[in-house]
């Protein structure tokens, strides 16, 4: 029972710590790759507060409900949308023999419940009671079915080759001749995973320029935080499981395992910070043009590959 009790503790920590440590890293990035001043200041070196001032007005802000919103819904929605990502932290294991629990259909679990957690800012747009709010969600609806199947599709890939949905099983079995074998895989996975977090260039949900803030327009003080950090949890998240299912999760010489695992998991939360600094927004059509057209045929010719070669091997 301390075991698993202290297990718990460790993925709580996880779950409060590395959100923030990449949230503070994209203000830094982002100042770097843009000239942008403003988070470079708060407390002088580097802005060091940048996070705690952000924290502070958060705090201080208004805790507001339209007078027409749907009360209940509109108060739940940020916890639908953030807690479902600790529920995945708990069996994505971070070394050997060390995940909160291990289970046989670990896989399974992940992908049911991070469409649930894509669920929030549905339900925020709909019960807020103002037009810009819907139509974030629904396009937020749009862009969830679109990139679920391609998301699917590729971690079937690497299920198929290793023969078992655990996590744990996935990792143990990866070879480092997986990495060109399931590299298309990996691709159309982080990249499926980058629209369900609705993330830029796939933030058309959350369009400041014509929509304010999509789903979260009328969400103030700490519930939007909590949109916020949802949001970061999920890169989190998505960077943990692309490393598990396809970069061999601990696999790795000199370090140790878990180390291992952290530098890829950091690495992958720098690439999604770059992303956002590269590329400009994709256009609603564009955007399911590159889910229909592109990522779901990749995911299918990932499949062939995959059990073209389990057939000779």
């Amino acid at each position: 029972m301390l075991e698993v009790v202290l297990s718990f503790v460790v993925i709580l920590v996880v779950f409060l710590v590395l959100p923030l440590i990449v949230g503070q890293t994209e203000h830094k990035v982002m100042a770097h790759m843009q000239s942008r001043l403003g988070p470079m200041y708060a407390g002088r070196f580097h802005g060091w507060a940048q996070l705690i001032a952000d924290g502070v007005k958060f705090a201080q802000k208004e805790d507001i409900i339209p007078a027409a919103a749907d009360r209940r819904i509109f108060m739940i929605a940020p916890g639908v949308a953030l807690v479902p990502y600790l529920l995945v932290l708990i069996v994505i294991p971070i070394d050997r023999g060390r995940a909160a629990v291990d289970l046989d259909l670990g896989l399974f679990f992940v992908l049911a419940v991070m469409g649930v957690g894509v669920l929030g800012s549905i339900m925020a747009g709909w019960a807020s009671a103002n037009k810009y709010s819907v139509l974030g969600g629904m396009r937020s609806a749009a862009q969830l079915m679109s990139y679920e199947l391609p998301l699917v599709l590729a971690a079937s890939s690497v299920a198929m080759a290793a023969g078992t949905l655990s996590l744990s099983g996935i990792v143990e079995a990866w070879q480092w001749w997986w990495l060109p074998w399931q590299a298309i895989g990996g691709i159309v996975f982080f990249v499926a995973g980058l629209a369900e977090l609705r993330r830029p260039p796939f933030d058309m949900p959350i369009a400041e320029s014509e929509i304010i803030m999509g789903p979260m327009t009328e969400y103030t003080g700490m519930r939007f935080a909590l949109f916020m950090l949802s949001e970061y949890v999920g890169i989190v998240v998505l960077s943990f499981l692309t490393t598990v299912l396809f970069l061999g999760g601990w696999h790795g010489p000199f370090l140790p395992g878990w180390l291992w695992t952290l530098v890829k998991v950091f690495f992958l939360s720098f690439v999604v910070i770059w992303l956002r600094v590269t590329y400009p927004r994709l256009r609603e059509d564009q955007l399911q043009k590159l889910a229909w057209a592109v990522l779901v045929p990749l995911a299918l010719v990932q499949l062939a590959l995959t059990g073209l070669l389990k057939v000779v091997i």
